[in-house]
């Protein structure tokens, strides 16, 4: 028996079942994990056990419900891997042999994988691999990173990961080609889910660029994944995270980073597909003058919902961060954006300014933005702030004027409201790769208003 079994879960029903799948499963997983790893899986079943799927009467989901997932049931995907070729040829960018590493259901697949010009010093697979590959990396970083206090969905990963994507870059190694990480979700016949747990270790004075797909393939599925980044000192990153499933699938994320001294790290993520998606992202410069730059952009249709939860914590001084997060609603879609901004005591010298905008298509489209500062330091220089609501009528008038359409002007104000962000990505094929993806969001919906007279 467990420690789980000796413990009363929370009394909700879909808790209950929950850890109950997990005894089940607990024998199978126990034989491919070390004992340290099962102390893991244990510590995040209690924690889910006790904090249960969040409410909206939780302040930090209360624009937010995750009925759907809650009382949806979903079976773990099978061990049996799909062939998912195709799907991963449409995103992966680059040159034939640029390096790509593809997770089925959120599982390693070598065979979809193009992983033959792998650099020295440069380690690209799944986790459950690396576990014995590189025991002494994996145990000093897992579950070290991210907080399965801060979100039961991130407890509800530790216990039941099985794959995920190991990434580590040895020190002073620079990476030229992009490193991919495709993750495809492949849902037969009924509601599938996996957990995949992603490991990324930058060294002192690595340099690379990473790019995270997430993509689906037939049928409702539910990705609740967790990535641990850590930044040694020195190292620059260009990180780039693309969420494009299904618009009938589920994502809850949690994405954690700590920052060592001087590193210089550039994130920017997109939201484009899943129904209701959650993505809580947590940088910790934990590094005097660590630099940190957060952008995102969110393009929905529909009844497409999207949350993202952005915390940027200063721990010492002299470091700056920068923060746009961008979104286009249309149709009755919604999207959530609160980013926290916490200056620690000591942490002095903080430069830290966030921007949230939201472009509203619909009348029935929804944004709430939260803003929030939390400063325990007296020299710093910290700004925050949002704005949200439909095209600007004195542009949209200036573009008819010269000779444009109304659809044509509202795309074109539309696509240069989402280019602030997409011109951020420095990798050009999926910068372009996104460009187009854009464009075809804002001609459909263009097509869409027009039929609808």
């Amino acid at each position: 028996m467990t420690a789980v079994a000796q413990r009363e879960p929370k009394t909700d029903p879909a808790v209950t079942r929950l850890v109950a799948e997990y005894e089940s499963a607990a024998a199978s997983l126990s034989t491919r994990s070390p004992s340290w790893v099962r102390e893991l899986r244990e510590r995040g079943i209690r924690r889910f056990a006790e904090a249960g799927f969040p409410s909206t009467k939780d302040e930090w989901w209360r624009f937010t419900s995750v009925e759907p997932i809650a009382r949806g049931r979903f079976v773990e995907a099978s061990e049996r891997l799909p062939d998912v070729s195709a799907a991963v040829r449409e995103v992966a960018v680059g040159d034939p042999g640029s390096l790509v590493a593809v997770f089925v259901n959120g599982r390693f697949a070598p065979q979809a994988s193009s992983l033959d010009r792998v650099p020295t010093g440069v380690t690209v697979g799944g986790l459950a691999a690396a576990l014995e590959s590189h025991p002494e990396v994996v145990r000093r970083y897992l579950g070290q990173v991210a907080d399965i206090e801060a979100n039961p969905f991130t407890a509800l990963n530790m216990a039941f990961f099985r794959d995920g994507a190991f990434v580590h870059v040895a020190r002073n190694v620079v990476v030229e080609q992009p490193i991919q990480l495709v993750f495809v979700s492949s849902a037969n016949g009924q509601p599938t889910v996996s957990h995949p747990r992603n490991l990324v270790v930058f060294e002192e004075g690595a340099q690379a660029s990473l790019v995270e797909q997430y993509l689906g393939s037939g049928g409702v599925s539910w990705t609740n994944v967790v990535s641990e980044l850590v930044l040694g000192e020195n190292a620059v990153v260009d990180a780039y995270r693309v969420q494009r499933e299904r618009e009938d699938a589920f994502h809850t994320a949690t994405s954690q980073s700590r920052h060592g001294r001087s590193s210089v790290y550039s994130s920017v993520v997109f939201a484009f597909g899943s129904r209701l998606s959650r993505h809580d992202i947590t940088a910790t410069l934990d590094g005097e003058g660590a630099e940190c730059t957060l952008n995102g952009l969110s393009v929905l249709r529909g009844e497409q919902h999207v949350d993202h939860h952005t915390t940027l914590e200063h721990a010492k001084p002299h470091c700056p961060s920068w923060e746009v997060f961008n979104g286009v609603f249309d149709d009755r879609s919604r999207g959530v954006f609160t980013g926290r901004i916490i200056v620690r005591p000591g942490a002095q010298r903080t430069d830290s300014k966030q921007t949230n905008n939201n472009l509203l298509l619909s009348e029935e489209a929804r944004a709430d933005s939260q803003p929030q500062l939390e400063i325990y330091a007296d020299d710093v220089k910290c700004t925050h702030g949002a704005t949200l609501g439909p095209i600007d009528s004195k542009a949209l008038f200036y573009l008819r004027s010269r000779g444009l359409d109304l659809e044509a002007a509202r795309n074109l104000l539309t696509y240069g409201f989402g280019a602030e962000v997409l011109n951020s990505v420095s990798v050009e094929p999926l910068r372009e790769q996104l460009d187009t993806l854009l464009q075809r969001r804002l001609e459909e919906g263009a097509r869409k208003r027009s039929a609808a007279g």
